[in-house]
């Protein structure tokens, strides 16, 4: 069986350890974020739609702009206040999706999706926490743009973390969608699943949205239940990971399992089984015999599989 040390440095978990200073202090000052917009290192970053722009460049590509260099791309239609990084301001700037064919034929630019952009550390590591801010910002603006409460048009304020409504003078503010992801363990070996949307090769774990009036450790045990039938006991939470895709929180745990007899929700999952220890491993260090693979290590999956790996059962304690 291949050893931790086979595994290589523990790679950085994605979309986390944000060097920004959000400066929530600033939002509702208008004037101070108007002078932070004017101010030498300014910078933004680009959300058309589903993709990000870069200026392309070795060895990554740098998704940084000019304020008047986002403008040129396309219109923005918001400009939210990100924070602050060594003092200078970043910002998130949302353009039409209509713009992405034009910039695409552009040599000097790219224009990927976040998730290909992460997997493939095709910018700085840095440069991700903003990015899924950004992105998940702007995307609960282009879908939040009337109010729920009466229907009107809403207006951006605070500097894009508030959305009012003028007509029954309804607040509304950024949603963030918690969501629990389990490697659910029975000695040596682990419950992995997978969807019909994942790679062919690929196996993770279970994973579904917490409910309202449901705490973190019910909706593991209820998830894992309903998907799989497999009864849990214990829950330890492990750590958590913002996932822009649109606006989640993935909230990682370890489950212990009680039963372990499989009755599979199709409609939810394509498959699931349980895997010993040393196959695991085998698809930790890409040597299994069937090129069974587990998630990419930007995912919190990828981590909280290695960390069971290293600890066995002591992460139930």
């Amino acid at each position: 069986m291949p050893s931790i040390a086979d595994f290589g440095a523990r790679p950085r978990l994605g979309f986390t350890r944000s060097v920004l200073d959000r400066a929530a202090e600033r939002r509702g000052d208008a004037a101070a974020i108007a002078a932070l917009t004017a101010a030498p290192g300014a910078g933004v970053y680009v959300v058309c739609g589903e993709a990000i722009i870069a200026k392309k460049s070795l060895p990554t590509h740098n998704p940084l702009f000019a304020l008047a260099q986002a403008h040129v791309l396309g219109e923005v239609r918001e400009l939210v206040f990100l924070g602050l990084a060594d003092g200078a301001a970043r910002f998130g700037a949302g353009i039409d999706a209509a713009a992405a064919e034009a910039l695409r034929a552009r040599a000097d630019l790219v224009v990927l999706d976040l998730r290909t952009i992460a997997v493939q550390g095709l910018v700085d590591p840095l440069h991700l926490p903003p990015l899924a801010q950004a992105k998940a910002l702007l995307q609960w603006h282009a879908r939040h743009r009337f109010c729920a409460a009466c229907g009107a048009p809403t207006a951006m304020v605070e500097a894009g973390w508030r959305r009012d409504c003028p007509a029954c003078r309804t607040p509304h503010f950024p949603r963030t969608d918690p969501v629990v992801i389990m490697h659910v363990v029975d000695g040596t070996r682990c419950l992995l699943g997978r969807q019909a949307r994942f790679p062919p090769t690929m196996w993770s774990c279970l994973a579904g949205f917490v409910e309202p009036g449901e705490n973190i450790e019910e909706a593991a045990r209820r998830e894992t239940r309903e998907e799989t039938g497999v009864v849990c006991g214990r829950v330890v939470y492990h750590s958590s990971q913002p996932w822009p895709f649109p606006m989640s929180l993935m909230i990682g745990c370890f489950a212990e399992a009680l039963s372990k007899e499989l009755t599979i929700d199709h409609s939810e999952l394509d498959a699931a089984r349980w895997f010993e220890r040393a196959e695991v491993a085998q698809m930790m260090s890409g040597r299994h015999p069937d090129g069974l693979t587990i998630p990419p290590p930007i995912s919190i999956a990828h981590h909280i599989i290695q960390k069971w790996f290293e600890d066995g059962d002591r992460v139930l304690r």
